[in-house]
């Protein structure tokens, strides 16, 4: 098992990951009756984009012994109806000022785009990713 969940009413659910004991709290978004006091189940699928791609560059920088430290991203979810739906996820990775070459830029875009969420999400499902070096 990964996780324990438990809706607690009100469009909430309380998430435990059970090897560390973190908890995350989602509650439904504005827009569809909620809230909108933590993330929604949509905006986690948003942004775990960016923290697989973040993740996996981080392992392939350090592969390389490219230091990205201080990386960082920002999300954007666009909704979709009938049916409701992510259609869009806008990505947008700046990286910190290290002098990457050529290669290790192209090597590290591949690793982000290539991700195992990149790969999950449904072909459906428009992916934008802008990369700041």
């Amino acid at each position: 098992m990964t996780a324990a969940l438990t809706y607690e009413g009100g469009l909430r659910t309380r998430m435990t990951h059970l090897k560390s004991g973190e908890v995350v709290i989602t509650d439904a978004p504005t827009d569809n009756h909620g809230k909108g006091a933590a993330f929604s189940p949509t905006d986690l699928v948003a942004t775990a984009l960016a923290s697989c791609m973040l993740t996996t560059m981080g392992i392939k920088a350090n592969q390389l012994g490219i230091n990205m430290d201080g990386a960082t991203a920002e999300v954007l979810k666009v909704m979709a109806s009938d049916p409701r739906r992510i259609a869009e996820v806008h990505v947008k990775l700046a990286m910190p000022d290290n002098n990457y070459s050529d290669k290790d830029k192209a090597v590290l875009e591949n690793t982000a785009l290539t991700c195992p969420v990149a790969k999950s999400l449904h072909p459906d499902v428009v992916q934008h990713v802008e990369f700041s070096w």
